[in-house]
């Protein structure tokens, strides 16, 4: 569905990641690790089209997707902005509409719908400023899943949260797993990382290292990417090196 080719990113001709090699295929689960400014952001960025690689080029199974789904940082949002939950939720429906269409009976169940599967339903018409961090990602959720598109893209979305809240999200991401659509999934918890994710892209050092999960995820190569320091890593439960 999606593949990078020996990418290039960054921003002002600053480089801080190349040689990226990632593929995803519908149905997929890809996560992305790596220190604060080892591109991680910026890679959603670029893929979404917001601003281009350095170098590089990203490839789409058939046409690049109409819809791409982003679930950004709650940070990326003005909560003082006089929108209650259900405006938002609604606006992910915009893309398939134009000047002269508004929301049908069919996109208001499916909004609907949105707001029941994150628990919304009862406290739709609460304005953003009244919202907590877990009703704000619960909110963008609702938006992504009425967006309905074929990949999404999750910008640290356990961020802040409890972890009620959390294992109601994870559920959520199974299911667009199930329903075949690929998602690329910023990530810190290691633990969340190997539990979700299928394949894993490390960013770190202005390098890059993707592949299966189980791979990627060693001790080696996260003190190598720089996402941890080796005292650090010789608490975890990971092994040394991939096929270890």
């Amino acid at each position: 569905m999606l593949s990078l080719h020996n990418m290039a990113l960054g921003y002002s001709g600053q480089k801080v990641a190349e040689n990226l090699d990632l593929s995803i295929e519908a149905g997929q689960i890809c996560a992305v690790i790596g220190h604060n400014g080892a591109g991680k952001s910026t890679l959603l960025r670029t893929i979404l089209g917001l601003q281009p690689p350095l170098a590089g080029r990203i490839d789409w199974t058939g046409a690049r997707p109409r819809r791409i789904g982003y679930l950004g940082q709650s940070t990326e949002i003005d909560c003082q902005f006089p929108l209650r939950i259900k405006d938002v939720v609604a606006m992910g429906a915009w893309s398939g509409l134009d000047f002269w269409t508004g929301i049908d009976s069919a996109k208001s169940r499916q909004i609907d719908d949105a707001l029941a599967r994150t628990g919304l339903a009862k406290i739709a018409d609460r304005p953003l400023f009244e919202c907590s961090s877990g009703q704000l990602q619960r909110c963008f959720f609702a938006r992504a899943i009425v967006q309905d598109a074929p990949i999404l893209l999750l910008d640290e979305p356990f961020l802040a949260i409890d972890q009620t809240t959390q294992a109601h999200l994870v559920e959520i991401i199974a299911e667009w797993r199930d329903e075949a659509r690929a998602i690329v999934i910023v990530l810190h918890d290691l633990s969340a990382v190997m539990a979700l994710s299928d394949r894993c892209l490390l960013l770190g050092r202005q390098r890059a290292c993707f592949g299966q999960t189980a791979d990627v995820v060693t001790r080696q190569n996260l003190i190598a990417h720089d996402y941890m320091t080796d005292a650090q890593a010789s608490l975890l439960s990971l092994p040394d090196n991939a096929g270890a």
